[in-house]
């Protein structure tokens, strides 16, 4: 006697294995292939005719996730892989060479930079936007949180200590399976204190569960639901706007991770420290930081331009 086993229509942990914001992706790239007139199932032939008709439109990285896009599409729905054919590939390859860019890359906030805009929001210590954003901004800085991990901290996550606070990071980029990682934040000695500053912002805003960072009107009325991870970067950039490099608009919350491992690094702290504060799992990842904040310490040319003076 055989048994027949139901048919699952939906597989709910298949669809957990890929994150939101990664699925949200795809479904953007589907979308802007079918609105090329892209149809599904596709052939390797629709595909180059897209990659040649948006070669000068959309970068490398954008194209190759596209075609990252489809080849999920293709595979979970069962049909051959198009983009497996090798004149996709070569095609895909012509166009790094001839079109490829440099990745822009958010500039690294200095500790001068980061102090600036402390006493800047200092000034307006009344306004609660102010308390705010400087618990953001401080917090985000010493803990080298990123985007989505700062937005979703939850009072409920954040436990006090003697040294300072530990903030549980209950899902994060590094850890889609939910195992959890601790952020340590101990107190500073000046107004530069970032647990003073989310200390300050829960008691102006009565915030005592739920997320911390929240949205507010421009009544000042708090909302519910926590801060997205695009608005912060907004509120970074409204608050360095006054910077010199405004004009290249190259500030973005990355700019709080990478500015913790260049300054921590010129401050003296080890590599294995600092890839432990910003939870980092590969060397060359923090190292690439390091060395991008220190091209001109020990720089040959230095020493044969200046070797008189």
């Amino acid at each position: 006697m055989t048994t027949t086993l139901p048919i699952v229509k939906k597989n709910a942990y298949i669809h957990a294995a890929t994150s939101d914001n990664t699925r949200k992706a795809y479904q953007s790239d589907i979308r802007h292939f079918q609105y090329w007139g892209g149809l599904l199932p596709t052939e390797p032939a629709s595909i180059i005719g897209y990659l040649q008709a948006h070669a000068t439109q959309l970068s490398v990285r954008t194209l190759s996730r596209r075609l990252i896009a489809l080849r999920h599409w293709h595979v979970y729905q069962n049909f051959p892989d198009p983009t497996l054919d090798p004149i996709v590939q070569k095609t895909l390859t012509g166009i790094y060479k001839t079109h490829g860019k440099p990745k822009n890359k958010s500039t690294a906030m200095t500790i001068e930079q980061l102090q600036n805009i402390n006493d800047r929001l200092l000034q307006n210590k009344l306004s609660l936007r102010s308390i705010r954003d400087r618990a953001l901004i401080l917090i985000g800085f010493f803990g080298a949180f990123r985007r989505s991990e700062l937005v979703n901290i939850h009072v409920e996550n954040i436990h006090n200590s003697h040294e300072g606070i530990e903030i549980m990071i209950s899902r994060s980029k590094t850890d889609q399976s939910g195992q959890g990682q601790l952020c340590a934040i101990p107190f500073g000695t000046d107004n530069l204190c970032p647990v003073n500053a989310l200390q300050n912002w829960q008691k102006a805003s009565h915030i005592s569960m739920g997320p911390v960072f929240r949205s507010l009107s421009k009544s000042n009325r708090l909302g519910t639901s926590c801060l997205s991870p695009k608005s912060v970067n907004l509120i970074i950039q409204r608050l360095l706007q006054n910077e010199p490099e405004r004009a290249a608009g190259r500030f973005s919350s990355h700019s709080l991770r990478r500015g913790l491992a260049t300054s921590a690094s010129r401050n003296g702290a080890s590599l294995q420290s600092i890839m432990r504060q910003g939870r980092w799992q590969h060397e060359g990842t923090v190292l690439g930081y390091i060395e991008e904040g220190q091209r001109f310490e020990d720089n040959a040319a230095d020493i044969l331009l200046n070797k008189n003076n």
